[in-house]
């Protein structure tokens, strides 16, 4: 049994939440304690987020000229990055925190992708 269940059409539904709360949360949370690039990063990630969703050919983005493909592989970067964020820019506390559960968040997510081929074989 394949453990990959995040469909394209699910990703492309968590992208909105997701952007929109990169850029709220760090201010709700009073991110940048230990660094302000702490709060700085997450709010450029979020502002990108939303702007790569908006573009990506996938049910949710409105003008569809990047690949899914593409945009997987931006969420995978972005994953590793914020797990690397608090060894490189030296976050602690809170700052350090809100990036390894984010970037578990986005590791998972993008690792328990369920490729279009399989779902398109699920489907028959």
């Amino acid at each position: 049994m394949d453990p990959r269940f995040v469909t394209q059409k699910i990703h492309s539904w968590l992208d909105y939440p997701v952007a929109i709360s990169l850029i709220v949360m760090p201010f709700l949370l009073g991110l940048g304690t230990s660094n302000p690039f702490a709060m700085w990063l997450a709010v450029g990630t979020g502002v990108a987020a939303l702007i790569l969703t908006l573009l990506t050919d996938h049910e949710t983005g409105l003008i569809r000229v990047l690949p899914y493909s593409f945009h997987l592989l931006v969420d995978g970067i972005v994953g590793l990055t914020f797990l690397a964020a608090p060894f490189l820019f030296g976050f602690s506390g809170l700052d350090a925190w809100y990036y390894w559960a984010n970037g578990i968040a986005v590791v998972i997510v993008v690792g328990l992708h369920k490729p279009a081929m399989a779902a398109m074989a699920a489907a028959r």
